[in-house]
């Protein structure tokens, strides 16, 4: 059953601070849930309370590492004591890695994988767990069942169409598309939904912050002020994305490729896998 109201919900939203995290948590404020806006950088979550709070909602801002795994421990059961249960997650936390395979070195793929793999792993582990035992600990009425609450994944249309520049985050976001679908089975008993949301190119940060491996200096920021030039042109928002996030929670969708290229390279991934596998040789950073 999707959680379709979200008016007194409360919706944990990581990466909150800007880009889609920051559209979602101001979404999802905006239809009556309080939001608990949780990033790395805490001034910037602060800020999104803030915007929330003038649509009407309350909320709070919380500073958390979603790759470290003692700080998400202790910031889900913050969430819990000082609020309770969430009804809905947004594990939307992510970074990029971009440049060859075999120039990415261990720390680069350590740092992705915590954040943009075990940050989900975190958020969907430790709140899923919450909102499994609250449904187990109510009492089920027959004609008003339980509801057990949403967790959104946010991958990647990277998630499906493979790219020599982007093997890394390729990598992170395929496999958050397929922990969603393996969680969303386990889940359901729960009356859990559980939704993997894959958005295309889009105006967010995630190039200007992204770790460009294999060039020097001077080629490293020609690449970066391309790749944010290209991002700036798609104009694609993120609060587009977040709205689709929101329909994702209320029709309980396992799956939502957005924008005209996400839904075109997921079409491919399952009618011509091999054309991505052409394109996928193409050296130009993607979403």
């Amino acid at each position: 059953m999707p959680l379709a109201h979200f008016d007194g919900a409360l919706a944990v939203v990581t990466g909150a601070g800007s880009g889609f995290g920051r559209a979602t948590t101001l979404a999802l404020a905006e239809r009556g849930a309080t939001v608990i806006a949780a990033d790395i950088d805490l001034p910037s979550a602060e800020r999104t309370v803030a915007l929330a709070k003038t649509l009407g909602s309350s909320g709070a801002a919380y500073q958390v590492d979603v790759a470290d795994a003692a700080a998400m421990e202790a910031f889900a059961a913050e969430v819990k004591d000082a609020h309770r249960v969430p009804d809905i997650v947004v594990n939307n936390a992510g970074i990029a890695v971009t440049g060859p395979f075999l120039d990415t070195g261990v720390a680069d793929w350590e740092r992705i994988l915590g954040v943009n793999l075990w940050g989900v792993v975190h958020g969907s582990r430790l709140f899923g767990r919450q909102m499994a035992d609250r449904v187990a600990n109510l009492p089920n009425k027959p004609d008003k069942p339980n509801l057990g609450g949403h967790i959104v994944n946010v991958a990647s249309a990277a998630a499906y169409s493979p790219s020599r520049t982007l093997p890394a985050y390729c990598t992170t976001k395929a496999a958050v598309m397929m922990l969603s679908e393996c969680l969303r089975a386990e889940l359901a008993g729960s009356r859990i939904g559980v939704t993997a949301v894959c958005p295309g190119f889009a105006n967010t940060s995630i190039m200007k912050n992204a770790t460009i491996v294999g060039v020097g200096e001077a080629e490293r920021e020609a690449l970066r002020a391309r790749a944010e030039r290209g991002l700036r042109m798609r104009n694609y928002p993120p609060e587009k994305v977040a709205e689709r996030i929101v329909d994702a929670i209320v029709k309980n969708k396992p799956l939502v490729p957005v924008n005209f290229e996400g839904r075109l390279l997921h079409a491919l991934s399952r009618v011509s896998p091999s054309s991505l596998r052409l394109l996928a040789r193409i050296p130009s950073p993607q979403g």
